[in-house]
């Protein structure tokens, strides 16, 4: 035998007869937030940093969707319309966004990064009807450019006329 087999040999014999496992440290397992930390953040503005809530409902292109504690990662792309937060007193706030970008990451993080947001309760209900009507107006006249603009606008009002009181 060479003497490597002889060394390893008799360091496995002289080491006591213990489960590898019994002496590491065993604690206690960590229990899962039921929170989402939340940036909800604007070109100009922040109007969440790093705040916990507990669901966060939204707009996306693919449909609504509900993020809580513990989602899938994923990247969703938002059409125009209300995200709903819940915040943890149980009180909800809804803004309204024209559109934007929503990441949910490992660690139950939520970014959501809008080119605009507005609390829903800041829209008159008869303002969004006045500039409704002129946008479908003018979807069916003008020139290409101004119906194809028109009809953005359409699908932007058309979503806040759901949620306007």
């Amino acid at each position: 035998m060479s003497t490597l087999r002889l060394a390893t040999r008799s360091v496995l014999r002289s080491r006591p007869l213990v489960a590898p496992w019994r002496g590491s440290f065993r604690g206690y397992a960590e229990v899962p937030s039921d929170k989402i930390r939340l940036n909800l953040t604007l070109p100009h503005q922040t109007i969440y940093q790093d705040v916990d809530v507990v669901q966060v409902n939204l707009p996306a292109t693919t449909g609504d969707l509900g993020v809580l504690a513990n989602h899938v990662p994923t990247v969703e792309q938002l059409r125009p319309g209300v995200i709903d937060v819940v915040e943890e007193s149980g009180s909800t706030k809804q803004f309204f966004v024209s559109g934007g970008f929503a990441v949910v990451q490992p660690g139950s993080l939520l970014s959501i990064n809008a080119i605009e947001a507005y609390p829903v309760e800041d829209f008159s209900a008869e303002a969004v009807r006045a500039q409704l009507a002129e946008a479908q107006k003018n979807a069916t006249s003008g020139s290409e450019l101004d119906q194809v603009e028109a009809k953005i606008e359409l699908e932007v009002l058309e979503a806040l006329a759901t949620v306007a009181k």
